[in-house]
């Protein structure tokens, strides 16, 4: 286990869950029993109400979706957090926005005996990260537990369908696909206020991550700075599209890491 994560595991067991809560940016909310599991991500509570694990996305099911086939390793997320959750009673806790489209809440789960559920499922290999710009709590925390699990290869990190993808083989970049892709920066630069972090030589066909003229104020009330990222290795992580190449579209910082 890494430092980071060391130190996640053990202020859940040393500091009382407000404390907690406190520190990771989330809300406590209300009590509630979980009555049933959807998903490795995705729970429904006895009044009926489904949450979304907010903050992770587990390997999907296709549950009668006909465009979607059963993900690697769906089935034993599915298995595990029923293990973990399913008849027990929960805490909830919110990062940012409550509720989404669907109408799901969108919460953090906590058991009594201090047990984060979606750092568990992270932990142990069964999730990824997967963070909103309206809904960013704990997701540093969340980050440290995922790079744990994928150090040690568990779960997921095992599957080839999960890997990091290598952004200096753009070809090796699923599209339309939620992925993480690592590589050294080649040129940071903003055109028309639109910041592009580009991963190749050749703009028409390299990975590029792309930040409107939006969502570049999200950036100014953190210490990373796009345009500083020239040269950098870093990891993306997003839903990718063919702009000119495998392209994915950031809208808050905790999309990218610098990983030196």
């Amino acid at each position: 286990m890494t430092l980071p994560a060391l130190i996640i595991t053990a202020m859940l067991a040393a500091v009382p869950l407000n404390a907690f809560l406190e520190a990771q940016g989330l809300r406590q909310g209300p009590r509630a029993t979980v009555a049933g599991v959807v998903d490795g991500d995705t729970v429904v509570l006895e009044s009926g109400k489904e949450v979304r694990l907010v903050g992770i996305m587990a390997p999907k099911l296709s549950l009668g979706r006909d465009w979607l086939a059963d993900q690697p390793l769906s089935h034993e997320a599915r298995a595990a957090l029923a293990a973990l959750v399913e008849g027990r009673e929960v805490t909830l806790a919110y990062g940012g926005t409550r509720h989404d489209r669907h109408g799901r809440i969108l919460a953090h789960l906590f058991l009594d005996d201090g047990t984060w559920v979606q750092g568990w499922m992270l932990e142990h290999g069964l999730a990824r990260v997967y963070s909103f710009a309206d809904n960013r709590g704990a997701v540093p925390a969340m980050l440290a537990l995922e790079e744990t699990a994928r150090q040690d290869g568990l779960g997921i990190w095992a599957e080839r369908f999960y890997a990091v993808r290598d952004a200096a083989n753009p070809a090796g970049v699923p599209l339309d696909s939620f992925e993480l892709v690592e590589g050294v920066v080649m040129d940071a630069a903003a055109v028309d206020r639109r910041i592009f972090l580009n991963f190749g030589q050749d703009w028409a066909s390299d990975v590029t991550a792309t930040i409107s003229p939006a969502d570049r104020g999200s950036f100014r009330a953190t210490t990373l700075d796009p345009l500083a990222l020239e040269g950098k290795r870093v990891r993306i992580r997003g839903w990718t599209s063919w702009r000119n190449g495998p392209s994915i579209t950031v809208d808050h910082p905790e999309q990218i890491e610098i990983l030196e």
